[in-house]
């Protein structure tokens, strides 16, 4: 029986599995570390800042996650099956690690995080409700 995400100590548990996987995936792993060259032992601590920030509201995360992507992007296109990947690893290894209330928000928000990710860095709206148009006929107000 696994726990749920209860402080840092899990959040860098998890977050450290998860690295290990993504770094050796054929798929995201080259963008890791050859096109960012992602130095995880500096990472680590930026990433676990970021959830313990998005799980516990620890307002520990201070930098543009977003700008990040999108120089990333720059370099190399970010495409759907990259934020897939990396969603269906980041799912993997929550499943794996931990069950509960703060576990499945961690999942919960990975997917809107990486969805909004990934439409910013192909030019388009952030918000998953992008694609909610207007009445034939309405006016915008």
């Amino acid at each position: 029986m696994t726990r749920d995400l209860r402080d840092r100590s899990d959040i860098s548990e998890l977050v450290g599995e998860f690295y290990r996987r993504a770094f050796a995936d054929p798929l995201i792993g080259p963008i890791f570390t050859d096109v960012a060259k992602m130095d995880l032992d500096h990472h680590m601590p930026v990433m676990c800042d970021f959830w313990e920030t998005v799980l516990f509201n620890a307002g520990l995360y201070r930098r543009d996650a977003l700008q990040l992507h999108v120089g990333l992007n720059a370099k190399h296109p970010l495409l759907a099956e990259h934020f897939e990947r990396w969603l269906g690893l980041w799912t993997g290894t929550v499943d794996e690690l931990f069950s509960g209330e703060k576990a499945e928000f961690a999942k919960v928000e990975a997917e809107r995080i990486a969805g909004s990710i990934s439409r910013r860095v192909q030019g388009r709206s952030g918000s998953e409700f992008e694609t909610i148009g207007l009445r034939e006929g309405a006016h915008a107000p």
